[in-house]
């Protein structure tokens, strides 16, 4: 017993020896304190950082104050990739005399208005314990959250409006400008004893009552509120007009995005909006907030990055009254950059003028710089709409309109028709099935091979006995085409539309589809290959890239490579010598006898000084069997003889009621008279 006794003293004594020698070293240290009190701070855990705050921090803010005002500040200044470090002490200390440390803490991040590095000083006080043990807290200022801010300030973001860049022509006419709209709205003050206003602005807007009532009726609006109505075009100067005449109606401007050049560059410039949440996702960390806009479609959306503007922001300390004192960080906006177009708005708004009652595209170019005048899609739509506030009974005309003018034709493809027989032609005189003098014998308008089963055949309009490669193209001849197509043959004949750019994707700066020879890229029969040589079959082609075959016929066998965006450079060559010189002589003359001759498909309506032109007319029918009346789409691509500057492709579809090819030659004959009278 006396024994045991005696071990257990020693045991115990040996156990306060050990504690006593291993407490001195393992005392609370105030830089450990600090360390979690980063960690948290790092992470945003607001509320760990207050645990560790000190008894007076606490009684001057509450934990609910203190956890959203961090949370307010750092979410308001979009604070990101938050660094923070603090100078450990280097000297050897005695913890148990100490009363307070102060810790030196840097601190960097990312903010809405650029990158914000401070420095500032924390101080850790000893707070004793009942047990005789003590710990540190964090004596919390203001001023740690930013540097300079004190107890009943504030700090404030404000943001530096930046400019769209602006879209403009080759002349510098504005296609997408930034400009002012005009808000239509009530004064309810005035609105006493006026009661049929409502009812005669709506008629005038074109808006239900309804939606009047509703505007007047929000929380928000008082007797003397301004209330926006309806956001109109400042062009619109006749019906703003009228409205400010109706008692109790007020108007106030407003910055827009404006499109001058209105449904004829519909398609082509698109227009802005304001970004959804998918589309903010989707550019995250690019600078975009909930009332950003953004490029919606056509070159706003496509040259969206170049166009839009950054806007900067400033971080201020700011009083109760929200008056500056103290700037943190400022980051200057910084515009969109503005982009000039070889688009000229006057070619434009004429192809549009043409094609405004019809269905279908028109392309303009000039044949020897390579410069697109003009991309037109009809049925169009007003891109202002789009931007004043568009219903949703609008917007749903729009979207079931049987005509689609939402669709856009010039990115597409369509069966060419005849329009494709000049490069046909080339591929045979380069390939050497025919020459120019070359006759073929025809009888009839109707012909086949007699291996061929079943009712299919070829059918054409004239019936010459005898003709050559001028009579097939002035009298486009389809049995003479789909015959040179079968002695061309299958593999030279498809090598040779490759050569003209079939497959390849157009180098140009607005995505169109690429030309096809055939759905799955081959030619698999010989009625399907007598059928492409007068472009049936499955052949389809963009209409830009249809224009830009005609080019070889202006250029030497050389097709030019398409510009969009106007550039001080020479004009370069996307193909090079894809006809011989001979076959261009050849087929460029045939194309002018097209135009001029009597018995051309081009030659009538006839327009008084009208510019020489050279051109093909094509007519693709559609339809699901031979023999049944189909809708059929008409072509005309033309391109002005002397000094070659403009050269159109237009295709309009459903002619097969309007006289069918002919309905377009008179329409581009319009478009060349008026631009090169």
């Amino acid at each position: 017993m006396y024994k045991k006794f005696i071990l257990g003293m020693i045991l115990s004594f040996g156990l306060a020896i050990m504690l006593a020698g291993c407490t001195k070293d393992d005392l609370p240290k105030p830089e450990t304190t600090f360390s979690k009190y980063v960690k948290a701070w790092k992470t945003q855990n607001f509320s760990e950082m207050y645990a560790l705050l000190s008894k007076s921090a606490k009684a001057d803010i509450s934990e609910d104050q203190f956890v959203k005002r961090y949370k307010d500040i750092f979410g308001g200044i979009e604070a990101q990739d938050l660094k923070i470090t603090f100078d450990k002490p280097k000297e050897k200390r005695d913890l148990e005399k100490m009363k307070q440390e102060t810790l030196t803490y840097h601190v960097k991040m990312n903010t809405i208005a650029g990158p914000i590095t401070f420095s500032g000083k924390a101080t850790l006080t000893k707070v004793n314990q009942k047990d005789k043990s003590f710990k540190w807290t964090v004596n919390w200022k203001p001023d740690m959250i930013l540097p300079g801010l004190k107890e009943g300030q504030f700090i404030r973001v404000k943001t530096i409006p930046s400019e769209r860049g602006e879209i403009v022509d080759t002349n510098g006419n504005g296609l997408a400008i930034n400009g002012e709209a005009v808000q239509i709205g009530l004064y309810p003050k005035e609105l006493e004893g006026h009661a049929d206003t409502k009812a005669r602005l709506a008629k005038l807007l074109h808006i239900p009552e309804s939606s009047i009532e509703d505007a007047l009726s929000a929380g928000w609006v008082t007797p003397e509120s301004f209330v926006p109505v309806k956001t109109v075009s400042a062009l619109n100067t006749d019906l703003i007009d009228q409205a400010v005449k109706l008692p109790g109606v007020l108007t106030q401007k407003k910055n827009a995005r404006v499109y001058p050049c209105g449904a004829a560059c519909s398609h082509l410039i698109g227009y802005v909006g304001t970004i959804t949440k998918e589309e903010l996702d989707k550019n995250k960390g690019k600078g975009y907030n909930t009332q950003s806009l953004i490029g919606k479609r056509g070159l706003e959306q496509l040259f969206e990055n170049q166009l839009r503007g950054i806007d900067g922001a400033e971080i201020y300390i700011a009083d109760e009254n929200g008056n500056p004192l103290k700037t943190i960080a400022k980051k200057q906006a910084k515009n969109g950059e503005d982009i000039q177009l070889t688009i000229d708005a006057e070619v434009q708004k004429t192809l549009y003028n043409q094609l405004k009652k019809d269905t279908g595209t028109a392309v303009a170019i000039n044949p020897k710089t390579g410069e697109v005048l003009g991309l037109v899609s009809t049925p169009a739509f007003d891109p202002n709409q789009f931007i004043l506030g568009m219903t949703q009974t609008e917007y749903n005309q729009l979207v079931n309109n049987p005509g689609k003018p939402l669709l856009n034709r010039f990115t597409a493809k369509f069966p060419p028709g005849s329009s494709i027989k000049p490069l046909i032609s080339a591929i045979g005189l380069e390939t050497g099935a025919i020459t120019p003098d070359t006759v073929m014998k025809i009888s009839g308008k109707t012909w086949k091979k007699a291996n061929w089963k079943g009712d299919f055949h070829i059918t054409r309009v004239d019936s010459l006995p005898k003709v050559n490669l001028r009579d097939a193209l002035v009298y486009s001849d389809n049995i003479y085409f789909a015959r040179l197509a079968l002695s061309i043959g299958k593999d030279p004949l498809i090598n040779g539309l490759k050569d003209f750019g079939f497959g390849k994707k157009l180098p140009f700066a607005y995505p169109m589809e690429t030309s096809q020879i055939a759905n799955n890229g081959t030619i698999t029969s010989e009625a399907m290959l007598a059928n492409t040589g007068y472009g049936q079959g499955e052949i389809e082609m963009n209409p830009l890239h249809l224009a830009l075959t005609y080019t070889a016929f202006v250029n030497n066998g050389n097709i030019i490579k398409p510009q969009l965006i106007k550039k001080d450079r020479k004009p370069e060559y996307w193909l090079k010598n894809v006809i011989p010189s001979s076959a261009v002589k050849t087929i460029h003359n045939d194309l002018v006898q097209i135009v001029s001759s009597p018995e051309g498909t081009a030659y009538n309506p006839r327009i008084d000084n009208l510019p020489p032109l050279a051109g093909k007319t094509g007519t693709a029918e559609l339809k699901e069997k031979q023999g049944e009346k189909g809708k059929e789409d008409g072509w005309f691509v033309a391109f002005n003889t002397n000094q070659p500057s403009l050269e159109i492709a237009m295709m309009i579809e459903g002619v097969q009621d309007k006289g069918g090819s002919h309905y377009v030659v008179g329409k581009v004959k319009n478009a060349f008279h008026t631009l090169l009278k």
